[in-house]
């Protein structure tokens, strides 16, 4: 299980060659033309994480099967799309299927490439886009609330909690806030999360920036920065065009073509860390001769319902988990070791799953 986010952003920010970069297709026609992109792209990419070749290097695994992260390039939005302008009804129907969003803001000058608003102010094109979906979600709970009368006249539990919750969001709504800072009650959250509104989704602000800023980023990119700061939501500098370049590079060349840049790393590996933290997400291992593979799980879960991401009969089943913390794993050289050296713990039911545990799961078929 990976997660998908939805890449949104106003037309010509960046948004489709960043996606190529990003799943290393040109699927995605970037022409200079607002709605040029119709069909959700998607693509998928593996989550890098150097724990993995560690652990497959010690264990001589065969192969390396690392957790995927699905993109959905999701067509350029426009003001107005709310009302179903431009792309908007079906902009609006694929942002609901994703578990987070992140907003490509173009923080560069460039008079090649024109904005659709005629200037360059990535806030504003950041409340723009914040206001369609608002927007879009207060026509979604008027419309509800309207389907619903009858059964909650008729006492029906859910459309009860359900109107109670369509009126708790249309306040918040109505007071200029999107759904995100709304906190609920654990009874209420199932059904907080079937209404599907999309200002409840989790935002990163992705700053696309020219080549020479990539690095220390610029004014615009500062700007975005205090604005996420003070919503809660995260930020990625990037530079759409360099990932562009290194994504048709090959291992070796793309390290120093980063080192050239003065970047640590490409921008991919910082934009998925940045989802990964915003979704709460973390990563166990499984490690054998034949795999070592990585699995995504949220951070909190137990471990039968970790051992489910593999296969549902591992849930059920579920008798025990042999954990062994990574950097023990690494530390002492392997499984065997670490068995000899008492590190290997067998981990029941009640179990929290850490973020980089080696897990061999026991089950009863």
């Amino acid at each position: 299980m990976g997660f998908k986010m939805g890449i949104v952003g106003l037309p010509n920010v960046g948004k489709s060659t960043l996606f190529n970069a990003l799943t290393k297709t040109a699927a995605a026609q970037a022409a200079n033309f607002p709605f040029c992109t119709i069909e959700p792209n998607v693509g998928e990419v593996g989550v890098p994480d150097a724990r993995l070749d560690k652990l497959a290097a010690i264990a001589s695994s065969k192969e390396i099967i690392p957790t995927r992260m699905t993109f959905v390039d999701i067509a350029g939005l426009v003001k107005g799309a709310s009302k179903g302008e431009g792309l908007g009804n079906q902009f609006l129907a694929n942002i609901r299927e994703v578990d987070a969003i992140a907003h490509v803001l173009r923080c560069f000058e460039d008079g090649d490439v024109t904005h659709v608003e005629g200037r360059v102010d990535p806030v504003a094109d950041a409340e723009t886009i914040e206001t369609e979906l608002m927007l879009a979600d207060m026509e979604s709970i008027e419309k509800r609330l309207q389907n619903i009368t009858r059964k909650v006249r008729g006492g029906d539990k859910e459309a009860v909690q359900q109107e109670r919750l369509l009126k708790v969001a249309a306040e918040c709504l109505e007071n200029g806030k999107p759904l995100r800072v709304v906190e609920v009650d654990e009874d209420d959250a199932k059904a907080w999360k079937l209404l599907q509104l999309l200002t409840t989704k989790p935002v990163l602000y992705v700053c696309n920036v020219g080549e020479a800023e990539s690095v220390e980023g610029n004014a615009h990119s500062a700007k975005v920065a205090e604005m996420a700061a003070a919503q809660g939501n995260s930020h990625v500098v990037i530079s759409a065009q360099i990932e562009e370049e290194i994504s048709q590079l090959d291992a070796d060349e793309a390290a120093m073509f980063l080192d050239e840049m003065g970047l640590a790393e490409a921008g991919l590996d910082r934009l998925i860390r940045a989802g990964y933290e915003l979704l709460h997400l973390e990563t166990y291992f499984t490690v054998g001769p034949k795999e070592a593979r990585a699995w995504t799980i949220k951070a909190g879960t137990s471990a039968p319902k970790a051992a489910g991401v593999i296969h549902g009969d591992f849930e059920k089943g579920f008798i025990r988990a042999e954990t062994i913390a990574y950097e023990d794993f690494v530390a002492l050289g392997g499984e065997q070791p670490c068995k000899e050296a008492g590190k290997m713990r067998a981990e029941g039911k009640g179990y929290t799953v850490k973020d980089g545990d080696v897990l061999h799961f026991l089950f009863n078929t």
